[in-house]
């Protein structure tokens, strides 16, 4: 159960510092490349409701967060598969296969005896 928790107080706070590189750093250079303001303001009009307000697509604050979503999942891959190379390189060898019963080796003899 701590693991767990130490586990998803540690993703947040990933999530946390993943957003802000995102947001404060990535998306304003992407801006750069696009030659837009603030990338993660990039939307497109439908229209209008009923009352006239601007319908929008957010279609920048959905890439910002497909990227968001893709460190966060690389960097937790990164992190299990650390923790499953410590895990695995503690683990003892296995046992030696247990010697047969005696009656088994006496089975053995005879099946032997017979092909000759």
């Amino acid at each position: 159960m701590i693991d767990l928790a130490v586990g998803v107080v540690i993703g947040a706070a990933f999530a946390t510092i993943t957003k802000s590189f995102i947001e404060g750093i990535f998306m304003p250079l992407v801006g750069l490349i696009f030659q837009t303001d603030d990338f993660n303001n990039l939307k497109f009009a439908l229209g209008t409701t009923k009352d006239g307000n601007p319908n929008y697509i957010l279609i920048g604050q959905f890439i910002g967060s497909i990227i968001n979503f893709l460190i966060v999942a690389f960097a937790m891959f990164v992190v299990i598969k650390g923790m499953n190379r410590l895990k695995r390189k503690k683990e003892q060898a296995p046992p030696p296969p247990a010697e047969p019963s005696n009656e088994e080796k006496l089975l053995t003899e005879i099946r032997d005896l017979l092909k000759k």
